[in-house]
């Protein structure tokens, strides 16, 4: 369990940026993963006054504030029904309900953790991050940058009539995933998210020309499937070899294009 000397709680996004400065402070979500860390902090710092807790729709985008908790997200109704609820069963293995009360969206997001089903979900779909330093930036560039002492306010998710999958497999029901697929179809294109490998989540794009045939759906699945095996780089861990992970990601990746491409 860490341990700290001050609990501070900014009323303003300025003063908590000049508190995260020094190296000795640690800003807080819901804590689950932090707790389970030995190191000792001079403050901690909790943004619970600045408003970081909503989901908010616009025209074009959903806005997700950092302190929104993954139970806000599973049973969010509007956000849910704009992705084919994708996001409700990315979460909806993590744990318990009583552990996804707690954590955050922005803590598993700033994480850039590579077992994580809620980094691997928002990387298939349209995602921007809000710095407040840095500003707005795409997700997938952000996963890539060095951690620093910038603050994660929200995430912007375009509602741009992506249909969108999400699956995963675990050993145990709410252990962590051996690998996460997460998948959206757009203008002729379908997004594949594997997390889990165990690295941080990577994307890849292929072709998805869709006729009416059955047939066809069928031996397009087959090939991106196949492409997938080829593409997504895998490696071994406790939970699962190298070689069933590659497994796994062709037969992801087939079930993500029966899925979005209509098949039953």
């Amino acid at each position: 369990m860490f341990t700290a000397k001050n609990f501070v709680s900014p009323d303003t996004i300025e003063e908590a940026y000049k508190l995260n400065q020094k190296r000795s402070n640690k800003i807080v979500g819901g804590m689950l993963w932090l707790k389970m860390s030995s190191q000792n902090y001079d403050t901690i710092i909790d943004l619970s006054k600045l408003g970081l807790d909503k989901i908010e729709e616009n025209e074009d985008c959903f806005e997700i504030g950092a302190y929104v908790t993954l139970r806000d997200i599973e049973t969010h109704t509007q956000l849910n029904n704009c992705f084919n609820n994708a996001l409700r069963d990315a979460v909806k293995s993590i744990v318990g309900v009583q552990f996804r009360n707690c954590a955050t969206v922005g803590g598993s997001i700033f994480g850039r953790y590579g077992f994580s089903d809620v980094l691997s979900v928002f990387l298939s779909l349209d995602s921007t991050v809000v710095l407040y330093k840095a500003g707005e930036i795409p997700l997938e560039e952000f996963i890539k940058m060095p951690f620093d002492n910038d603050i994660l306010m929200k995430i912007k998710v375009a509602k741009n009539g992506r249909k969108c999958f999400y699956q995963s497999v675990r050993n145990t029901k709410t252990d962590f995933p051996v690998l996460t697929c997460a998948s959206s179809v757009l203008n002729g294109k379908i997004r594949l998210v594997f997390g889990a490998r165990p690295s941080k989540a990577m994307k890849v794009e292929y072709d998805f020309d869709l006729s009416s045939n059955s047939n066809s759906l069928e031996l397009l699945a087959q090939k991106i499937a196949k492409n997938a095996k080829k593409d997504i780089k895998v490696s071994s861990n406790m939970r699962g070899s190298k070689e069933y992970r590659t497994h796994l990601a062709g037969v992801l990746s087939k079930r993500a294009v029966l899925e979005t491409g209509g098949a039953k």
